[in-house]
């Protein structure tokens, strides 16, 4: 864990570079993790439960993320380094993954506790929408560089390894 924190002696503008992402897999954490209609959408699928955020802090969650989201992308696309090294699968994977927390925030209209006090769906459009844009980023998920979330232990563990046998000290 202590090999996640950035070291010092960078210059300070690159303090949002190293904050943001750490802004974005926060607010993904918690608000799929955390929003009370998730956590009942896992509950009907797999029976398991456990206690929901409340709603300004989720509310606040996917804003960061979202702004996060943008700043990424303005990064990406300002920066002449990220423009250079910047392929077609950033761009659909930067896609894939704003647009299930854009719908999201357009299908919240009311309270979590009013929306899981019904027994049936409110706005079915918006939510059919939000639905398929997840189902869009699980399909993309193995292909693009998100898969990253999988395979971040064993790419360390390698890269660990390598500098290991190098000689680097830690």
């Amino acid at each position: 864990m202590t090999r996640m924190i950035p070291s010092g002696g960078f210059h300070p503008s690159a303090t949002l570079v190293n904050i943001n992402p750490y802004v974005f897999h926060i607010g993904l954490v918690l608000v799929f993790f955390g929003y009370a209609p998730h956590i009942a959408f896992i509950q009907r699928i797999t029976w398991l439960r456990w206690p929901a955020l409340p709603d300004g802090v989720m509310y606040v969650a996917a804003g960061a993320t979202i702004i996060s989201l943008l700043i990424a992308l303005l990064f990406r696309l300002t920066d002449p380094v990220l423009k250079r090294i910047s392929r077609p699968d950033d761009m659909i994977t930067w896609t894939v993954t704003f647009l299930p927390f854009i719908t999201g925030m357009g299908v919240v209209s009311e309270p979590s506790a009013t929306l899981l006090a019904r027994d049936h769906v409110v706005y079915g459009g918006p939510l059919a929408i939000h639905l398929l844009s997840l189902e869009l980023l699980l399909i993309w998920f193995p292909f693009g560089k998100l898969m990253h979330a999988f395979l971040v232990l064993p790419s360390r563990m390698q890269l660990a390894t390598f500098f290991g046998r190098r000689g680097v000290r830690s």
